[in-house]
């Protein structure tokens, strides 16, 4: 364990997340359950079935289907447009997660080729798409773009990059790992923008705070063939049941939050860029999510976060990256826990980090 990642865990206001990632979770969903409920088996039954359709609802496509994981599902999804179109090349950001956190699974599993559009640090465009010089089969979009800090096109821009992959014979498919926290910038349903996508993903790890578990979902005969793929990649547990029963339970939780952990977003990201040596990315969050740039190096910054956390009981992060010399950065996540800071106790720990880092660019 860092000394950054004990001392976070050691205050007594933590900023990020729900909670600690503790098996409380699974127990807390559990709670209310009946114990003569039958679990799934090797992805039949109620219990699954009733979840599958219950997110395909809300998603509005025709069918979905549980997966253990996303990276799973989304190589899948990829395969799947791969084959029926007969074509391996995909499109994508080039810091998609299946590009950058996969250990190359897309290309040694399926052997699909990756088409890298646009810079690193930015969204794709439009015109990104409509310049391709490669025929693809399938266009990869992320909702939010997680590692630029959870940057979102306008909706009218995700409209004219739908129809351009319609008019081209081009399958659409959205990364929406943290779909359900763009919902309040957008001011869509989830059907509404997923009506753009032939496919869809999303987590009920990440904002929604379940244990694991992903949901694929588009038409019927697509769907079908996720569930042999599924198989073939041995995400056929025998049984799903406790990543389901988590999913559902923190879904009814805190999907109708989305809206309330953007605002807090919004409030926390105005005292960061208050900050000498700070900024935010985006300047303005899009969702409950958004990156810290401090123009410090790692090593000078960690020591002031320490005294920070030990001074005030208010922990901001228990990670940071040290991109360059003069460059740290880390990731800012908000969700129930903001809820329990006291905003007079808030504005405390970031007038001491304030001076703290005053005295450090003064030097």
């Amino acid at each position: 364990m860092t000394a950054l990642l004990e001392a976070f865990n050691q205050t007594n206001y933590p900023v990020t997340g729900h909670s600690k990632y503790t098996v409380q979770i699974l127990l807390d969903a559990f709670r209310d359950m009946d114990g003569s409920v039958d679990s799934d088996i090797y992805g039949n039954g109620k219990l699954i079935e009733d979840f599958q359709r219950k997110m395909a609802g809300f998603l509005g496509k025709e069918s979905a289907v549980f997966f253990p994981s996303g990276t799973m599902a989304q190589q899948i999804a990829l395969r799947i447009w791969s084959d029926e179109l007969s074509n391996k090349k995909v499109a994508y950001h080039p810091l998609c997660h299946l590009e950058i956190h996969e250990k190359d699974g897309l290309k040694e599993l399926h052997h699909l080729e990756p088409i890298l559009l646009a810079d690193k640090d930015r969204l794709i465009t439009l015109e990104d798409v409509v310049s391709m010089n490669e025929d693809i089969s399938c266009l990869l979009i992320e909702l939010p773009q997680r590692e630029i800090g959870g940057q979102l096109p306008s909706f009218a821009e995700l409209e004219a990059i739908a129809a351009h992959c319609r008019e081209r014979g081009i399958k659409l498919h959205l990364d929406g790992a943290r779909l359900f926290e763009v919902l309040p910038y957008y001011e869509k349903s989830a059907e509404e923008i997923c009506a753009l996508f032939d496919s869809v993903y999303v987590s009920f790890y990440k904002g929604i705070g379940g244990i694991a578990g992903a949901i694929l979902a588009g038409s019927e005969p697509f769907t079908e063939q996720s569930k042999i793929w599924k198989r073939r990649h041995g995400g056929d547990l025998i049984s799903l049941y406790p990543y389901i029963v988590s999913s559902d339970y923190y879904f009814e939780q805190r999907a109708g939050k989305m809206g309330h952990y953007y605002e807090s977003a919004v409030e926390l990201a105005k005292l960061y860029n208050e900050c000498e040596g700070l900024k935010t990315v985006p300047e303005i969050p899009v969702s409950n999510m958004f990156h810290v740039h401090a123009g410090i190096a790692k090593d000078r910054l960690e020591p002031i976060f320490l005294a920070l956390y030990k001074e005030t009981g208010i922990g901001l992060t228990k990670h940071m990256n040290a991109v360059h010399d003069s460059l740290s950065t880390y990731e800012v996540s908000l969700g129930d826990r903001f809820d329990n800071i006291p905003k007079a106790k808030l504005s405390e720990a970031f007038e001491v980090l304030k001076q703290k880092l005053k005295a450090i660019v003064d030097k």
